[in-house]
């Protein structure tokens, strides 16, 4: 009876021990899914194509989560990942990288006629900055409005640098623009010619209804024309009948 006893005590101890050890070595780390996580491979410094390559091929996801631009690396170059190289994670994990970009090329605003203070907001709001300034006498634009600029208006350039302009100081020293003198009375058209240091020549009338009496309807020398030496300037104005005229000269 004794040897029937000692015989299951046995027998079950036995039990008990294979238990435990299935338990241990199969039943729980399947359970914990102890054996199915990996290393995580390092992709950094790599291209992107490339890194999500490697990623598919050991199990995992690869998804760009945020991007540097910058100059340093080549476009699409993978410079850090989460989770980290040689971490133990599970299998079909994603894996969030940091790509890098060219730096950001902005447009260059037209700026050519545009005073100074006009040119710098434009540039300021597109990401951009004035480098140089240049000055030239320039009788085509106005004291102070840019003539020239490089890069070109509707160039594109990297986001932050600068742009290279030239600015009108107006007419050479010791030339003379002619002013235009269309539309203004005749009195307002001889000041004029004095301010520009020119000369007032005769003035001859033209029968026009569609103006105000008195007013410049054409002018010797075209507005605008630049001269090296001072002139007459020749004007005609408006009448409502050329009988008035010869009446002021009888009368006269």
């Amino acid at each position: 009876m004794k040897n029937i006893f000692f015989k299951s005590i046995i027998i079950f101890s036995g039990i008990i021990i294979v238990v435990v050890i299935i338990m241990d070595f199969i039943v729980m780390p399947s359970y914990v899914r102890h054996d199915k996580g990996q290393y995580l491979v390092n992709v950094k410094n790599k291209n992107l194509k490339y890194a999500l390559k490697v990623l598919e091929s050991e199990g995992f996801k690869g998804v760009i989560s945020d991007t540097l631009y910058s100059d340093r690396y080549d476009a699409g170059t993978v410079i850090d990942q989460y989770p980290r190289e040689n971490t133990k994670v599970k299998k079909g994990r994603t894996v969030r990288l940091k790509i890098t970009q060219n730096e950001k090329l902005v447009r260059v605003p037209y700026l050519v006629g545009q005073s100074l203070r006009s040119a710098e907001l434009a540039l300021f709001q597109s990401g951009l900055a004035i480098d140089t300034v240049y000055q030239e006498y320039n009788s085509d634009y106005p004291s102070g409005n840019i003539t020239w600029q490089q890069p070109k208006g509707g160039d594109r350039l990297k986001k932050g640098l600068g742009v290279h302009i030239m600015v009108s100081q107006g007419v050479p020293p010791n030339f003379f623009q002619v002013p235009n003198l269309y539309g203004l009375s005749q009195k307002r058209a001889k000041e004029e010619i004095v301010t520009s240091g020119l000369r007032v020549g005769s003035v001859s009338y033209r029968q026009n209804e569609d103006l105000i009496p008195y007013t410049v309807l054409d002018q010797s020398i075209s507005a605008g024309t630049v001269l090296e030496k001072r002139a007459i300037i020749n004007i005609t104005v408006s009448i409502l009948d050329l009988n008035d005229i010869y009446n002021q000269v009888i009368d006269k």
